[in-house]
């Protein structure tokens, strides 16, 4: 009776080892989102998102492949650095902050490709459009310990989106054909992630 007792103890324990996860927050203040779209077909407009929130559950403090991943990104912290353009951006013609205030970024796998770069797809939603999307993701440095004691990670992902695939219905042309604002938008997600 005892030996199955202890044998109980001991699977659950084992249990609660193997399925233990380390979890992480995403410092605000070190997180946003960039984006970037060519311009008449001659220049690159950019601009971030400055309000992002997320976490990430790892094996370890040091293995994060198999990672899960789940980030919120506030599409009114738009910012372009010119009030006119955030303002049509958040019409229904781009964003439609009124009424999809949030983006959303899920991770469905996140594989390590070689040293400190892994391939994530994720499941992303803009203006309630969900669409997997392959993201390279780079792994900057640490873990480390801050000056406070913390744990702290760094990342950057990046991908290239289609934007009319996810709602966004702006396609002014020049007389050439030319889109006044690209079909295509590079976006650079960068991130610090805290041992909670």
């Amino acid at each position: 009776m005892k030996q199955g007792f202890l044998f109980l103890i001991v699977g659950a324990l084992s249990y609660i080892s193997v399925s233990a996860q380390t979890k992480w927050s995403a410092d605000p203040m070190h997180t946003d989102a960039a984006f970037s779209v060519k311009h008449l077909g001659l220049s690159f407009v950019d601009g971030d998102f400055t309000k992002a929130s997320g976490t990430m559950e790892s094996k370890s403090a040091t293995d994060f492949n198999d990672a899960k991943i789940d980030y919120i990104i506030e599409t009114a912290s738009i910012d372009t650095r010119v009030e006119a353009r955030n303002n049509h951006l958040k019409t229904d013609d781009f964003f439609n902050v009124a009424k999809y205030p949030e983006m959303k970024l899920v991770s469905v796998s996140f594989k390590k490709i070689k040293g400190n770069t892994y391939k994530m797809v994720a499941n992303l939603t803009i203006r309630d459009i969900t669409k997997p999307v392959v993201f390279t993701v780079t792994q900057n440095g640490g873990p480390i310990t801050d000056p406070w004691g913390k744990t702290r990670i760094g990342f950057t992902a990046t991908t290239t989106i289609d934007r009319h695939q996810f709602g966004m219905k702006y396609n002014d042309k020049l007389p050439s054909g030319v889109e006044a604002v690209a079909s295509m938008v590079s976006i650079v997600v960068n991130t610090e992630l805290v041992k909670d």
